[in-house]
């Protein structure tokens, strides 16, 4: 269901923007569209710059603070050298790098900043290290830094530095998903270090300031890519497999880091190739690989939607595509047409051939004594997003009433409701240990192409529509599965027990229980398995997952009421307790609530150094506005009970 459902929405969106462009076919219509593109509503009159909705993707950048650079090694090698050099991104925010220097230099040399895909030693990793080198040899300068979470940039380590949380792409998520609470991105974060390192460039005296370039595979492909995005100063870039399209990004199932899901992209209209329009017209080189898990066919219309205007803009060659034979990779054939491009918009070696290359050790490349910056007591992404959330707890003041209700409408972007949902009536479910002896059951359509599914608990065989003649009615928001948690959730018989004859519904919302995809070929619960996959999606069309379900649960109690249940006794359990507050703040028809395991609050999971809630638990920019706190005190008057509240670790 949940892949159907915003498959539609992914071709939707994609056929909306070819023809938008299609009908782009003079210069003075591409430079009008590089300035202004349909909003998200469609409105031809409401019109934004193309860079402030990249803007608003990335959120505002941080102040330029002093580099603090320092030189901890240098290395001697035939035709460069290597300074181990450590920069601060931000205060007491150090970088690792490698700057490779040629010895023979014609004077004011230009300059290459390079960025890492996922290997878990950073700068050190084979394909890197080759391109540093292969570029190096052939006159360049390269400046190339470990990602955050890489190399030695782990932020979660042990007391023998080594990482806690994987390292790589499951540190990326892990620090990543909380910053949404405070209203970061992780990928600007990434790319901020990726300019701080432009700047520091720009401080040696050999470098040529007007000629900096950059280049990443996957990760980097990423940085490169979201570099473009933010920093006009950069002279060519040249992001390698990463480029594509969200569509073909989603159909293949192929999960994001969070770092390459830009907040509300999908709901401004930027695909990849969008979200690079602000680099236009430089120079620009697209490489991808035949046998990519990366469907190459994205990267294919990436290029032919840049390539069309570019041409219109009168430069058509400063654009191109190259799409090696190899697996995804920074494998030679694309290091060389990395290589060549360079060199043609340069000037600086006739050849592209990769010259000869001996890969070094990682401790040659090591900036730190131990390895890790960790071992200089540095701030982590962890220490910044817990000061945002403490400066935001501080500013906020509590909300309360009407203006609750429109903060919690406005941040989970819910959508207006109207009508009676329609329904579906399911074949009953007998003997499962529910109880009761039997289960109506029901698929609630709260939208087109998402049901939520309900159960009636009965004493007999139910499959008719739902008995009239009841005024009040239990419904149970399951944590996991409504089926499971009705043979085996004590609180379910406690509650019926308390209320004798009240009928008993309980809920999967959407993409949990019996809708629980099986996609992306990794666990459900796994940190790139499909909830995480369609709560990014979630995050990037502007629809926030709590939001989804708790309009879910919205129209499921509209559901009831039509029903006659004028009188719902709300029960939820951990991650259906995030909608069911929700939903029990928002709907009149809620009389009772009770929560079970539910979050304490999102500053605490903003603030802590281990938690387990899932990303489709996290509201985006949330804390800037309330915090469940003042969800929790606006239930008192609902007769709000509260069964072992869970902090940042929910631990069920």
């Amino acid at each position: 269901m949940m892949q159907d459902y915003f498959g539609r929405r992914m071709v939707e969106r994609e056929q909306a923007a070819e023809a938008h462009l299609a009908a782009i076919r003079t210069r003075e219509a591409a430079e009008a569209h590089l300035a202004r593109i349909r909003s998200r509503e469609g409105a031809e009159a409401h019109v934004r710059d193309v860079t402030a909705k990249v803007r608003d993707c990335f959120g505002p950048l941080p102040p330029k603070t002093p580099l603090n650079p320092r030189v901890t090694r240098t290395v001697e090698r035939d035709a460069y050298t290597i300074e181990n050099v450590i920069f601060d991104s931000r205060p007491n925010f150090p970088v690792t790098g490698n700057l490779y220097l040629p010895k023979k230099r014609p004077g004011r040399t230009p300059a290459v900043v390079g960025v890492c895909g996922h290997a878990l030693n950073g700068k050190a990793g084979g394909s890197y290290q080759s391109f540093a080198q292969g570029l190096a040899r052939l006159g360049y300068i390269v400046l190339i830094i470990d990602p955050i979470g890489q190399g030695e940039r782990f932020q979660y380590v042990d007391a023998g530095l080594k990482p806690v949380q994987g390292g790589n792409v499951r540190e990326h998520l892990y620090v990543g998903n909380p910053q949404f609470l405070v209203g970061e991105f992780f990928g600007t974060w990434q790319a901020w270090d990726a300019i701080r390192a432009l700047d520091y460039l720009l401080t040696r005296p050999e470098v040529d300031g007007e000629r900096i370039m950059v280049t990443g595979n996957s990760g980097g492909g990423t940085i490169t890519s979201w570099c473009c995005a933010l920093e006009p100063r950069f002279f060519a870039a040249a992001p390698s497999c990463f480029i594509n399209t969200f569509r073909r990004m989603f159909e293949s199932e192929q999960p994001a880091d969070t770092e390459q899901c830009p907040p509300r992209a999908l709901a401004h209209g930027l695909d990849h190739a969008e979200l690079l329009l602000p680099y236009l017209p430089r120079h620009l080189i697209l490489l991808g690989q035949e046998k990519d898990l990366f469907d190459a066919r994205g990267l294919e219309q990436s290029y032919a939607r840049l390539k069309h205007l570019y041409t219109l803009l009168g430069v058509p060659d400063n654009v191109e595509l190259f799409i090696g034979p190899d697996y995804h990779g920074y494998f030679q054939k694309n290091r060389e047409a990395m290589y060549g491009w360079f060199n043609r918009v340069t000037g600086v070696a006739a050849t592209n051939a990769e010259p000869a290359l001996t890969i070094e050790k990682d401790e040659v490349l090591q900036c730190t004594q131990q390895g890790q910056v960790a071992e200089l007591r540095p701030n982590t992404v962890l220490s910044f997003t817990r000061e945002a959330s403490q400066r935001l707890r501080a500013g906020r003041k509590p909300l309360a009433g009407e203006a609750l209700a429109r903060a919690v409408t406005d941040v989970l972007r819910l959508p207006p409701r109207s009508g009676v949902p329609d329904y579906r009536i399911l074949p009953s479910v007998p003997n499962r240990g529910y109880p009761k002896r039997f289960a109506g059951h029901y698929a609630v359509e709260t939208e087109p192409g998402i049901h939520a599914l309900v159960l009636r608990l009965a004493d007999a065989s139910q499959s008719y529509r739902v008995p009239r003649g009841f005024k009040r009615a239990i419904l149970y928001v399951a944590h996991r599965s409504a089926d499971a948690e009705l043979r085996d959730e004590p609180l379910i018989r406690d509650v019926m027990a308390a209320e004798p004859g009240v009928p008993v519904f309980a809920c999967d919302v959407r993409g949990l229980g019996d809708s629980q995809p099986s996609t992306t070929n990794k666990s459900f619960t796994d940190p790139y398995g499909s909830d995480y996959f369609y709560a990014i999606y979630g995050i990037m069309f502007d629809q926030p997952y709590p939001g989804q379900r708790t309009f879910d649960l919205l129209r499921v109690i509209d559901w009831l009421q039509a029903h006659g249940h004028q009188e719902v006794h709300l029960v939820a359990k951990g991650w259906g307790a995030i909608p069911g507050t929700f939903a029990a703040l928002l709907a009149p028809a809620v009389k009772q609530v009770t929560l079970k395991h539910a979050l304490t609050s999102y500053s605490d999971v903003a603030e802590a150094t281990d938690y387990d809630w899932p990303l489709s638990a996290f509201v985006p920019d949330i804390l800037k506005h309330f915090d469940l706190p003042d969800c929790y005190r606006a239930l008192a008057a609902k007769q709000l009970r509260q069964i072992g509240p869970k902090g940042a670790l929910l631990g069920v």
